[in-house]
């Protein structure tokens, strides 16, 4: 099957993109020396379902030196960058995804990707072993196993393992000290604010910074907002993370009672609508919800647009929403 992408044309873009990660990720480059002598993969077909950016491109291409046939797709519509998937075609990995792409559309790539029949999986978010158990289960005979990155998909996991309806191995990543030590609390972190930065183009210090949710992740967001100057409020349902929180030297409150405090919301809880109708309604002109957890539906989106009064691009990726209250 051809790859389905946006534009192939934007591939040099992606090219220089992924180099940067070559000189700047040393054990990725290493494991892509030893796999282009051993082989680990040969004969073998890999679906990955991930953010396709700069750095899981070059996963793909570690995976691909090691013999692997690669095909992936996105993990989240908007995660998707255009650049570097036109660059992983260039290079013989086949991928279906593209920025912004429609909700239909991302599920029929999720299925396209796993119709070459893959024996090994990386996900992220759940997508793809969801898909192979709900609608491809003539594939799992044939599926070694696989691994998961995010809290969100480890939960839908353990929820399909309690049940008896998980029928292949899958690795936690996410629960690797490794990963939620340092890449959820540092690099998520990090990330979340530089995405907020570029996107928004306001100053942070002085303004009152809601962070829902005090795992790793929400550990490194709220380091980086006071970082960079706020005000840090912290909401959180788990007691013993709430105090730990407050040990931090951060503010805790309800939601409902932050909703009408915060400049910035960041949800990075895995979890539906922590942000929901009533949190809407007592937030003061002109915050901001972002959402840092998998799924958007963390922030209640779909209230918001059914609800909506008048709704206009303030920004590139930043919608406004005025709402019945006049917010």
């Amino acid at each position: 099957m051809a790859s389905e992408i946006k534009d192939i044309t934007l591939a040099e873009g992606g090219l220089r993109k992924i180099e940067w990660v070559r000189r700047n990720c040393p054990l990725l480059t290493m494991l892509k020396e030893e796999f282009a002598q051993t082989k680990p993969f040969a004969g073998k077909k890999i679906a990955l379902s991930i953010h396709l950016e700069a750095k899981t491109a070059y996963l793909c291409e570690v995976l691909q030196a090691g013999g692997a046939e690669v095909y992936a797709t996105g993990s989240n519509p908007l995660s998707t960058q255009d650049d570097v998937v036109a660059a992983l075609v260039t290079e013989g990995i086949e991928v279906h995804a593209w920025h912004a792409i429609s909700d239909e559309d991302y599920n029929r790539c999720i299925d396209d990707v796993l119709a070459v029949g893959p024996n090994l999986i990386i996900d992220d978010g759940g997508d793809l072993v969801n898909a192979v158990h709900t609608k491809f289960p003539e594939l799992i005979p044939a599926i070694i196993g696989g691994c998961e990155e995010t809290t969100t998909g480890i939960i839908r996991l353990e929820a399909m393992n309690r049940e008896g309806k998980l029928r292949f191995p899958m690795v936690r990543v996410n629960n690797a000290q490794m990963k939620h030590f340092f890449d959820n609390r540092y690099g998520t972190g990090q990330s979340v604010w530089n995405g907020i930065n570029r996107t928004t183009n306001l100053v942070v210090a002085g303004k009152i910074a809601v962070v829902a949710g005090y795992g790793w992740c929400g550990k490194g967001v709220a380091m980086r907002a006071k970082g960079l100057g706020a005000r840090v409020i912290v909401t959180e349902i788990d007691p013993v993370k709430a105090i730990e929180a407050i040990m931090d030297g951060f503010d805790v409150m309800p939601m409902a009672e932050a909703a009408k405090l915060g400049d910035f919301f960041i949800t990075v809880t895995g979890c539906d609508k922590v942000i929901d109708e009533e949190d809407f309604l007592n937030m003061k002109d002109g915050a901001i919800c972002c959402n840092a957890g998998h799924f958007d539906c963390e922030v209640d989106m779909a209230w918001r647009r059914a609800n909506a009064v008048e709704t206009r691009d303030m920004r590139e990726n930043i919608v406004g929403y005025k709402l019945t209250n006049g917010n």
